[in-house]
């Protein structure tokens, strides 16, 4: 046993089992061999089946290699939850692109850069009035040459608000834009080594950078999924799972977890436009969803249903969260409201979600991530040094390799070297190894707190926090401080029921759970958190806030020194 952890994997699963790599397109035309007339995506209750759904996307491919867009070109998608993203992502795939994925909730300096950057002269967005209005601005601007509008009522009316798309020669309905386009004879040779997917990341010291995931690496994702799940899907008799997507689909975890994953062993993707708790609730309790991976503002959402108690999860077999670490308290509330356990993975974008996983049996240990998944190697370096590796139990930054990892950043050498050490990949996560292979994380290394010479985590300060039966939601960061340089402020959304209290009374509070140098110097309470597209609070955009205000809010809610 070469590899610390793999004593505790499933049975049959070797950390050095193969991991296959592909092509996407193999995948999806697999897929639809396989599984033909069986339903891959539910949207607004009409069924698409696997072979629809490939039909769809080589209708759209053959008109995107009429549109010029081939090998070698990038598309981009600005698109919602709808099955128009899968339809054009595969599309543009078998055409020979690489799809450059846009969040509908950026803001439009972010968004500019992404089109610019990619190289994107085509852009695939909806006429929701959510959308079009600001593609139509990548236009004005004279950032791409040809917008295709998907019309959401395709799929069924549901009062969903649209905008009327203007009369434009450079603008064509997606139904006009594949009418007529005719399959070629051979389609381009796309191979495992492709970039298929300019993921954009970052943009917390500067604008987003996009991870260059090739078809290799994304295909490689799915298989580790693939190796890791295998012995508990035997176990289940091999079932079509229902899988809930609420994750929106441009977000690297629920592209892989959820989409290609899904598509690869012939599950029905339950697609939603939006998180709703319940609408969410009844894919469960009426339409028997089996597994649900969401993010931790999801699950405290339905850890805070008044009826909880009387609610059926029954149907589900698999739940787990990802995209952020999930509070231990929620998953602790989780298990004993509801007797299932809500564990977190870890992955990051630039290795196209897979990271970290937890075993179906095995040590219990809140607050891990679990253990590093097949096919990949996770270590601990030194913060000063990234070349020196920390035996278990010292904290600092956490690195990866396997064939899941981005070979870089789109036009930034510089950036794509600075971000490997040995080969390995610096995931910019603070965090230790324990003796048994179990990976914690501490904090970003970027959202440490420097308090009079002392390392301070907002995670492990928030974890603590959420202990409090008042707390509903809770980010801290760090502000200035004339005695320390920094220390750590705690901005709350209370639970409905709650009452405020001081800073005072959540200093002694706290005192005992974290250390004394960790204890907040001051709290704010707030109706709102500010969240990332994908629904995880965002220490980030939260700092951006406080900026302009921090020295009237600080004595405002009583910075203690």
């Amino acid at each position: 046993m070469t590899h610390p952890g793999e004593q505790f994997y499933p049975e049959g699963v070797r950390w050095d089992d193969a991991i296959v790599q592909g092509t996407l397109p193999d995948l999806l035309s697999k897929a639809a061999a396989d599984f033909g007339a069986r339903a891959a995506i539910e949207f607004r209750d009409r069924p698409i089946s696997y072979g629809e759904l490939e039909a769809m996307a080589e209708s759209a491919a053959a008109a995107f290699l009429r549109a010029g867009c081939g090998k070698g070109s990038s598309v981009a998608l600005f698109l919602g939850n709808t099955p128009d993203h899968p339809v054009n992502f595969f599309g543009a795939l078998k055409a020979g692109s690489r799809v450059a994925h846009l969040s509908p909730l950026d803001g439009e300096i972010a968004l500019s850069h992404k089109v610019s950057d990619s190289g994107a002269r085509v852009l695939v967005t909806s006429n929701l009035a959510a959308l079009l209005p600001t593609a139509l601005k990548f236009l004005e601007k004279g950032l791409i040459d040809r917008l295709i509008v998907c019309e959401d009522d395709h799929w069924g009316k549901v009062g969903t608000p649209q905008a009327a798309i203007p009369a434009d020669p450079r603008i064509v309905t997606f139904k006009a834009f594949i009418d007529g386009a005719v399959k070629p004879a051979q389609w381009p040779v796309v191979t495992a080594d492709d970039v298929a997917l300019l993921q954009y990341t970052g943009g917390t010291t500067g604008l987003p950078k996009g991870a260059m995931l090739t078809h290799g690496n994304l295909t490689s994702a799915v298989s580790i999924y693939d190796v890791w799940g295998k012995p508990a899907r035997a176990a289940r008799g091999n079932i079509v799972e229902r899988v809930i997507c609420v994750l929106p689909l441009f977000h690297i975890y629920a592209l892989t977890v959820v989409l290609l994953s899904s598509l690869r062993r012939g599950n029905l993707i339950s697609l939603h436009q939006r998180f709703d708790v319940e609408a969410v609730m009844r894919d469960i309790e009426v339409k028997r969803a089996t597994y649900f991976p969401g993010v931790p503002t999801m699950w405290i959402a339905i850890a805070a249903l008044p009826d909880l108690d009387k609610r059926d999860f029954s149907s589900l077999v698999t739940i787990g969260s990802g995209g952020a670490p999930l509070p231990v308290e929620i998953a602790n509330f989780f298990e004993r409201k509801v007797g299932k356990k809500l564990r977190s993975g870890w992955g990051m974008t630039e290795t196209c979600s897979p990271g970290t996983g937890h075993p179906p049996v095995g040590p219990d240990k809140p607050g891990s991530i679990g253990l590093m998944l097949p096919g990949i190697e996770l270590d601990v370096v030194s913060l000063d040094d990234p070349t020196k590796v920390l035996p278990p139990g010292e904290v600092g930054e956490i690195r990866i390799k396997g064939p899941n990892v981005t070979k870089g950043y789109w036009n930034k050498p510089k950036e794509s070297a600075e971000s490997f050490a040995d080969g390995r990949f610096l995931t910019g996560d603070i965090g230790y190894r324990d003796a048994d292979g179990y990976f914690f994380l501490v904090d970003r290394k970027k959202d440490m707190i420097i308090s009079g010479g002392f390392n301070v985590y907002p995670q492990m300060i928030e974890q603590a926090i959420y202990t409090h039966p008042g707390v509903h939601e809770v980010i801290v960061i760090g502000i200035s401080d004339q005695y320390r340089g920094e220390a750590a402020k705690a901005f709350i959304k209370l639970k409905a029921d709650a009452k405020p209290f001081s800073i005072d009374d959540l200093r002694s509070f706290l005192a005992g759970k974290v250390g004394k140098h960790e204890l907040p110097a001051a709290v704010e309470f707030v109706d709102e958190l500010p969240r990332t597209p994908v629904g995880k609070l965002s220490r980030h955009e939260l700092r951006q806030q406080q900026k302009p205000s921090q020295s009237s809010q600080q004595s405002a809610t009583g910075v203690r020194s």
